[in-house]
């Protein structure tokens, strides 16, 4: 059984950092694309950052300069570095794997639960 555990959500204020991690467990053969989305109540959720398995990476428009995605493949780790946050950054973040539990299988998106992030003004 495949799960994404993300951590790393809280309160923080304007301006500030914030790291966010999400880690894959279960029996997986590799991982293709790992993304981070946000979704702010009454509104759909959202693209914030991609990252390939060769490390090419995408953003939205609204957190470029500002975000950094990463990955570490041996930890089945994605993270998204979060800076100079202001208030439409408050969203619940999740995180989504691309990925392939056999070497036989198709791949398929697994979704993480979310983790809360607020910023205040």
């Amino acid at each position: 059984q495949v799960q994404l555990v993300e951590s790393g959500g809280g309160l923080v204020q304007a301006g500030n950092s914030l790291k966010l991690s999400c880690q894959a467990s279960g029996g997986i053969f590799s991982i293709n694309i790992m993304s981070w989305f946000r979704q702010v109540p009454g509104k759909q959720r959202e693209l914030v950052a991609r990252i390939t398995n060769t490390g090419t990476t995408n953003y939205a428009d609204s957190v470029k300069d500002r975000f950094a995605i990463s990955r570490d493949n041996a930890k089945r780790t994605v993270y998204l570095q979060m800076n100079s946050l202001n208030a439409e950054d408050t969203a619940v973040y999740y995180c989504k794997m691309n990925l392939k539990q056999y070497y036989y299988t198709s791949s398929t998106d697994y979704w993480g639960k979310g983790t809360l992030v607020t910023v205040s003004s």
